[in-house]
């Protein structure tokens, strides 16, 4: 991974300030204490990511990260930390549990916990971020496998820490792209598969993987809700399910596939038409920046859903802007 940021760039006065906005931006808000003086800072990190996962390759002086109880209450998507210790030692303290990891082992964390990790020598470090939602995993199992050292004890663990270091620093998958599309799923089962085999009952996944999984659709379908390609096929594939274990998911919480796609896109529409953007463009472009390829269609849909033609809603929403 390419360096996007080194302190040896920018003035000492500036280089905490640079260095905190970086990590907020890109992984998490936390804390930083570094404890050299600000002269002799030295911070040197590569930022990632591949579809949900984030990742932040550092090497650095001296310095304590801390997750305070104000910020892992910030309204954040709550996430799940996967530190890989390259060289040197670091210590993770979690929920009244600590551990110090060495060259070769890795150990997981929770945003929605407050944690602190210290690099007394300095960094050397792998950071990893991902969803907690994509995990799909029992709170109890991360509890308790959170701020544990794994590594040669865990058969999955040096496997893993080896496929993770090299994702992390992997430039052409940071590119997005089919390929990194490819690895996103294979990624989180193989951390699924560290955890519970720490866990020491690699069963217990299975349950809460298929409980959540329509919780995990639905959420693929908002994300991809403007792709004019979005199936059941496409939406099927991306879990490793069949069509027919796609619908009866869905239908356990009620959900009809194309009307909840169709509705869904047709808010986003009418929000656009109401909206400055959506007045500079056409109409027909903005049915299709939602997935109706078919202008006709579209303002069909729309006038059955809405009582009016999307003409007649844009035309409203701007005559009711030009009155105030």
């Amino acid at each position: 991974m390419s360096p996007v940021l080194d302190t040896a760039f920018v003035t000492p006065r500036d280089r905490e300030e640079v260095v905190r906005h970086a990590v907020w931006e890109s992984l998490v808000a936390v804390d930083i204490d570094h404890r050299p003086p600000v002269e002799d800072i030295s911070v040197r990190i590569g930022l990632g990511a591949v579809g949900p996962m984030r990742f932040c390759s550092a090497r650095a002086s001296a310095v304590t990260v801390r997750r305070t109880e104000r910020l892992a209450r910030r309204d954040e998507e709550p996430a799940v930390f996967l530190g890989l210790q390259v060289a040197g030692t670091s210590l993770v303290v979690q929920n009244g549990r600590e551990c110090v990891l060495g060259p070769g082992q890795l150990a997981v964390y929770e945003s929605v916990s407050p944690y602190t990790l210290l690099f007394d020598n300095g960094v050397d470090h792998h950071f990893l971020r991902f969803p907690r939602s994509s995990l799909a995993l029992p709170d109890r199992l991360l509890r308790e496998t959170g701020a544990v050292a794994m590594g040669a004890g865990n058969p999955v663990a040096p496997l893993a820490f080896s496929y993770f270091s090299q994702l992390a620093v992997a430039d052409a998958l940071h590119q997005g792209g089919q390929a990194a599309d490819a690895v996103v799923e294979p990624s989180v089962e193989l951390l699924r598969a560290v955890l519970t085999t720490q866990y020491g009952d690699s069963g217990r996944a299975k349950g809460p993987l298929e409980a959540t999984l329509g919780l995990r659709i639905t959420r693929y379908m908002r994300e991809h809700l403007a792709d004019a390609d979005l199936s059941a096929a496409r939406i099927a594939a991306a879990h490793g399910i069949s069509v027919r274990h796609l619908y009866a998911v869905l239908a356990r919480s009620g959900i009809s596939l194309g009307d909840w796609i169709r509705t869904r896109r047709l808010a986003e529409c009418r929000r656009d038409l109401a909206g400055p953007a959506g007045r500079r463009r056409t109409i027909a472009a903005v049915g299709r920046s939602w997935g109706f390829v078919n202008a006709a269609h579209f303002s069909k849909v729309f006038k059955q859903a809405y009582g009016m033609s999307p003409r007649e809603w844009r035309d409203q929403n701007r005559a009711g802007t030009a009155d105030g």
